[in-house]
């Protein structure tokens, strides 16, 4: 991503800041897993526990699995009050830390804004939609076509859509984690759902210190089926009732990255 310069007028929320560096620890040091979106999802509601030694297994596969299926299709909602929310629909490749997509801001009149969005680990950057353009082309084949100069970038703040991206593109990695550690970080089992005809176990994610008073549940809640794979997270934010919310659903081998917003020189 080039040198981030504030844009967008949305500034930071001081009072988030903390816990949002916690939270993103949570992510490098513990299980990845996934979202909500628009989806239908039958509960078995049980007693939650502590996970097992296969369930921790397979949390601490969930990393691993998502930065092998890269570039994956992704779609992020946040809630960021005042009746506004913003949805991103995109890739990520977890192979070098990269996303692009399409994002779109409502409020409780209407449409507010749209346009290609691409971020990193270390910021995003805004562009208009190029004119004439059909509708169905995707995301990353628009994004192609905008120059360096074409986009407005920008650090994160503690938003929630900055919080949710900052999140969603750090969830894949190389290597599996601990499944130990996992469990001894406070992961825990509470339920199972089926999304779109599957089968997933709920999960609590493992803690980060600070990220939660003693004994109470982490902020992040993973879906992850019976191998490993990873397809819900929600995210909740403090003030806010609704979570940001991320749904993974799948490998998109055709998907390339465009190059221009992350040149040097």
């Amino acid at each position: 991503m080039p040198r981030k310069t504030k844009a967008g007028g949305r500034g930071p929320r001081r009072a988030r800041a903390g816990w949002l560096k916690a939270l993103i620890a949570i992510v490098v040091c513990g299980a990845a897993a996934g979202g909500l979106a628009v989806y239908r999802t039958v509960s078995e509601e049980a007693a939650e526990r502590p996970v097992t030694t296969d369930e921790a297994g397979r949390l601490a596969l969930s990393r691993l699995n998502l930065y092998q299926a890269s570039p994956v299709a992704v779609t992020l909602t946040a809630d960021e009050g005042g009746g506004v929310s913003i949805r991103v629909e995109g890739i990520v490749d977890y192979r070098n830390h990269r996303g692009v997509g399409r994002y779109r801001t409502t409020g409780a009149s209407g449409p507010l804004d749209h346009g290609l969005i691409v971020w990193d680990t270390g910021g995003l950057g805004l562009a208009p939609d190029p004119a004439g353009t059909a509708t169905d082309v995707p995301a990353w084949q628009q994004a192609e076509h905008i120059p360096r100069q074409g986009w407005s970038p920008r650090t994160y703040t503690a938003d929630p859509l900055d919080a949710g991206l900052n999140l969603l593109v750090q969830l894949g990695a190389d290597r599996p984690d601990n499944p130990l550690l996992l469990a001894q970080s406070g992961a825990r089992w509470l339920g199972q759902d089926r999304i779109d005809g599957r089968g997933y176990d709920r999960f609590a994610g493992p803690r980060a210190q600070g990220s939660a008073p003693d004994g109470a549940r982490s902020p992040l809640t993973y879906w992850v089926d019976g191998d490993g794979g990873l397809r819900r997270v929600t995210m909740r934010m403090p003030g806010l009732g609704t979570p940001t919310t991320v749904d993974l659903t799948g490998r998109q081998a055709d998907a390339k990255l465009p190059e221009a917003p992350w040149l040097t020189g």
